[in-house]
């Protein structure tokens, strides 16, 4: 028989920023009123992710919780929504999993909490149950809501909670105060697109993902939680809170059968042992589940693809970051740049031009699933905006719209493969040597970059579409509106744009 065992109620891996207090416990009491009793782990990592900073501001914008599955994660983010709900006023939350089927659940879950308490059934204005629209739409009540300029009142605002699809396009046009992201082992890059700018106006916002580790061999989309995961690890990040549970990964890959074995690496991994999933369970995983679906699904161990920075990677994350400015934009004419992957299974468009300062702006304005929807964009853009150039490489994917573009009467710039290399020099240059350029901080482009190789051509390189372990189409697309960028344009009127 397999010895009794506890799981650790702290994580293996925690960063929390500076704080002054926090609302955790406020949130842990209220779920406690509707008959949710949190095990200590769970109130820990609420009591982290809920710190505050001295304006009452969360301190952490994202938070990340990596633990094994059925260990009780889906409890944590319904407290969560809970307090959103009842404690914080959150005009809105979505909640999102890469199988809209879980989210279902955990609708279904949340809908019985609310049900079971009558404090909060009674502040209850409608459940949307339709297949697609799920959700819950409290009565119009004052909150209290802090913001950057410090506390006010909200009147006659309805908080809600809405289940939403996993697409490119969830959460495109609502202003969410707290977005979150279950299953986060699988989220592509869009989905981020989609869903960030719906935060950028919210006074207090939250971002959560919530996973199990990664397989690469399974999860075609681990790249965004393997980079929140870097960040987590080491450890100094200002706005992420980060929780792992998992296995010592050393000793696995000393002696992987010893350790698949060890209790004390399952409690490690599993907070919930002991207290939802028996150790005799586990015991039953270990004999007949694959080694490293084991490894994955309950050591906690992932399959991470390998984004290190200032390893293989071509620019340093800590260089990158230090040219972002949230507030940057251009000022006068605009290049867009064109990009989509070999298989043409995402497209994105770039945008750069000077700044009033004299530095170059670049930044991505449309990254979404296939390519379809590239030519149309391009053509209201050029009519929109007149860009000075609109670039692309004829030998990518997107050499397919030139005969479309030329028939609108557009003539793209074409780089050859010589201009291509020049143009990742330039690029590289502006980063690293110069510091010439800025960006908005965006999520596709550092993950791009941590996983962006490269591929020699002589004396010079390229991006390599085939090698990169990422979708690399929203970097290319900026090194191409960067590199046309090169010429100037006389008598050109001053323009701010706005297409974000």
């Amino acid at each position: 028989m397999t010895t009794a065992v506890l799981g650790a109620q702290r994580p293996r891996f925690v960063s929390v920023p500076p704080r002054v207090s926090t609302a955790g416990p406020e949130a842990v009491d209220l779920a406690a009123r509707a008959g949710l009793v949190l095990d200590p782990w769970q109130a820990f990592v609420l009591d982290g992710a809920l710190s505050e900073r001295s304006g009452g501001q969360w301190s952490s914008f994202e938070t990340a919780m990596v633990v094994s599955r059925q260990s009780g994660k889906g409890s944590i983010l319904e407290a969560r929504e809970l307090a959103g709900l009842f404690l914080f006023g959150e005009e809105l939350i979505l909640h999102s999993a890469h199988e809209f089927k879980t989210s279902q659940e955990a609708f279904l879950r949340i809908r019985w909490l609310i049900d079971n308490a009558d404090e909060f059934r009674k502040r209850v204005k409608r459940i949307r149950t339709s297949h697609g629209d799920e959700g819950v739409e409290l009565l119009p009540s004052k909150t209290t809501v802090t913001g950057p300029s410090g506390r006010h009142v909200s009147v006659g605002k309805a908080p809600r909670l809405r289940f939403v699809a996993r697409t490119s396009g969830s959460g495109r046009g609502f202003s969410g105060d707290v977005v979150i992201l279950d299953e986060a082992f699988n989220l592509p890059t869009q989905v981020i697109s989609a869903l960030m700018p719906t935060m950028s106006a919210r006074p207090n916002p939250q971002l959560w993902y919530a996973s199990s580790a990664v397989n690469q061999e399974e999860h075609p989309h681990g790249e965004v939680l393997t980079s929140i995961r870097l960040r987590g690890l080491k450890g100094d990040d200002p706005s992420l809170a980060y929780f792992e549970w998992s296995a010592d990964e050393d000793a696995y890959k000393a002696d992987p059968v010893a350790t698949a074995a060890d209790p004390q690496q399952w409690a490690a991994a599993n907070p919930g042992l002991g207290i939802r999933i028996s150790a005799e369970h586990v015991g039953r995983e270990h004999r007949s589940m694959p080694a490293k679906s084991f490894m994955v699904e309950r050591l906690g161990i992932g399959d991470w693809p390998d984004l290190t920075p200032g390893g293989t990677a071509v620019i340093d994350q800590n260089r990158w970051n230090a040219l972002m400015d949230p507030e940057s934009q251009v000022e006068g004419s605009v290049v867009f740049a064109v990009d989509a992957t070999p298989e043409r299974s995402a497209g994105a468009i770039a945008a750069a031009g000077l700044r009033a300062d004299g530095l170059l702006h670049a930044e991505v304005i449309a990254d979404r699933p296939g390519t379809g929807w590239l030519l149309q964009r391009l053509i209201e853009l050029h009519a929109t905006w007149a860009p000075r150039a609109i670039v692309l490489d004829p030998s990518s994917a997107v050499g397919s719209l030139i005969p479309g573009l030329q028939e609108a009467g557009i003539e793209p710039v074409l780089v050859s493969g010589r201009e291509m290399a020049q143009a990742c020099g330039a690029f590289y240059d502006l980063v690293v040597e110069s510091g010439g350029m800025r960006h908005l901080g965006q999520l596709q482009l550092a993950t791009a970059l941590a996983g962006a190789r490269k591929r020699d051509l002589g004396d010079a390189w390229a991006w390599h579409r085939k090698d990169s372990s990422v979708n690399i189409s929203p970097l290319v697309a900026v090194t191409l509106a960067l590199h046309g960028c090169g010429k100037p344009v006389e008598d050109e009127q001053p323009v701010f744009f706005a297409w974000r």
